[in-house]
C-alpha cells in the first residue's frame, strides 16, 4: 500500500518539480554567466530591499545567488531529494523574492498588494511559494 501511494504522490509532484526545476536551473545558468553590470543591477536591486547585501560584492552576490538557484533546480529535478527537502529550499527562496515585492518602493499599488507594472515579476513568484508548501506537504504526509 505505501508503495503505490509513493508512486502516485511522485506522478502528482512530476509536472510541478519539473517546470520549476528547469525555470530555476536556467535561471541559475544565466546568472552564472552574468556580466559585471548584470550583476550591478542585480545586487543593488537585491541591496536596497534587504540592506546586509550591500556588505558583499556584486560578482560575488550573483555567483552565490546562481549557486542557490543551481541547488534549488537539482533538488527539484533530481528524484531522489524527498518533497519535504525540495519545498522547504524552494519556499525558502520565494519568501525572499516575495519579501522583495513587498518591501521595495514602486512594486506594488499605493495601499494595496496588487502589483505595478513593474512588480509584476515578483509578485508571480507567489506560485514559488505555492509549490513549495504543496511539495512540503506532500512530503510531510509520506513520512505518517
Amino acid at each position: 500500500m505505501a508503495s503505490a501511494w509513493a508512486r502516485c504522490s511522485a506522478a502528482r509532484q512530476l509536472p510541478l518539480r519539473l517546470t520549476v526545476g528547469a525555470f530555476f536551473l536556467n535561471s541559475g545558468l544565466t546568472k552564472l554567466g552574468a556580466d559585471e553590470a548584470t550583476a550591478e543591477q542585480l545586487h543593488q536591486f537585491a541591496a536596497t530591499t534587504y540592506p546586509f547585501l550591500d556588505k558583499h560584492d556584486a560578482e560575488k552576490f550573483v555567483r552565490l545567488l546562481s549557486a542557490g538557484e543551481l541547488a534549488i533546480a537539482a533538488a527539484l529535478l533530481v528524484p531522489v531529494v524527498p518533497a519535504a527537502v525540495a519545498g522547504v529550499a524552494l519556499t525558502a527562496f520565494s519568501v525572499g523574492t516575495i519579501g522583495l515585492y513587498l518591501r521595495t518602493p514602486g512594486m506594488r499599488e499605493e495601499g494595496s498588494l496588487r502589483p505595478t507594472e513593474q512588480g509584476i515579476a515578483l509578485a508571480k513568484d507567489v506560485w514559488m511559494l505555492g509549490i513549495g508548501v504543496s511539495l512540503i506537504a506532500e512530503g510531510l504526509h509520506g513520512h505518517r
